[in-house]
């Protein structure tokens, strides 16, 4: 009866080999099989940045770099160039400028994945962006990249592309600090006012217990980065206009504005004090650096 059943199978094995085709695991895309003719894309984005940097950009849709249970839509190839481009000159360009070559090619991240939507949380909150280990990052909303030599480019524009080098700087601010802590001090300023309820929480409010943006207060980590990248971003002069944007009276918790405005300020000290003490950067300079060519983009 063993024999006889182990013959069945060796027939049913060989009848499966002959007759159907499975298909080849170098076939299924992401696992080998997902080849395709080298184009002008690809060589820009070698020639632009895998040859002087070691930076990789992989456009071409592989669900398994994401999260599987979200929905996401595939970046178009014709805003690859605009969004790598910009990203070269406002994020990489500017911290070369200040911080040289070899700063560079030892901190950025080697490897960007691109996805043409948002990841929705089911918090209701959408992430722009992730960095994982400092090697990698995810950078969302890429279809959505209009600068203002594109025709299709509405003033109104400004704000999704402003959020996209947000999101590079935020990440590459954690990289830095992982590297080497900013001061614990820094922990202090706003100490027992972190939450994580900061999505329900409107800018003005943040603003008025000394937070940059909600999402500051979410955590130490993410207060931190969230100064450099707003503070890089918006300009002096942009982050100047979100402290006087303060109003009189005290916060829900209790926070005068006079707090408030001290809270910012001994934050952007602190920032300002790592970048010099640590990685000997102006961080004056490279915010004017990257709020320039912010400005010769949009406006």
């Amino acid at each position: 009866m063993k024999l006889f059943l182990l013959a069945l199978s060796f027939l049913l094995l060989m009848s499966c080999s002959k007759k159907d085709d499975l298909g080849k695991v170098d076939d299924i895309p992401g696992l080998g099989g997902d080849t395709w003719v080298k184009g002008p894309l690809d060589r820009w984005l070698f020639d632009t940045l895998t040859v002087p940097y070691n930076i990789a950009v992989k456009y071409k849709w592989d669900q398994f770099e994401f999260e599987l249970n979200k929905t996401l839509v595939p970046p178009r190839e014709e805003k690859i160039i605009p969004v790598m481009s910009a990203i070269k000159k406002v994020w990489m360009s500017t911290y070369i400028a200040e911080a040289g070559d070899l700063f560079f090619r030892r901190y950025c991240p080697k490897y960007f994945i691109l996805s043409g939507s948002a990841s929705w949380n089911e918090n209701g909150t959408i992430t722009l962006g992730t960095a994982e280990g400092g090697r990698k990052v995810v950078l969302y909303l890429v279809n959505d990249f209009v600068t203002r030599d594109m025709p299709d480019y509405k003033p109104g524009d400004s704000a999704n592309v402003k959020q996209m080098f947000h999101v590079i700087e935020h990440e590459f601010g954690h990289i830095l600090h992982q590297t080497v802590m900013y001061p614990v001090e820094f922990k202090r300023i706003c100490a027992g006012l972190y939450t994580a309820n900061w999505n329900n929480i409107d800018d003005m409010s943040a603003y008025k217990d000394g937070f940059v943006t909600p999402y500051a207060m979410s955590g130490y980590d993410d207060d931190f980065v969230e100064m450099i990248s707003t503070m890089l971003v918006e300009g002096r002069t942009g982050f100047d206009r979100i402290v006087n944007s303060i109003p009189p009276g005290y916060s829900i918790n209790g926070t005068s504005q006079a707090d408030a405005k001290a809270r910012l300020r001994r934050k952007e000290a602190m920032v300002v004090s790592y970048f010099q003490t640590v990685w000997h950067i102006d961080f004056y300079s490279l915010q004017s650096r990257t709020r320039r060519e912010i400005n010769k983009l949009l406006y």
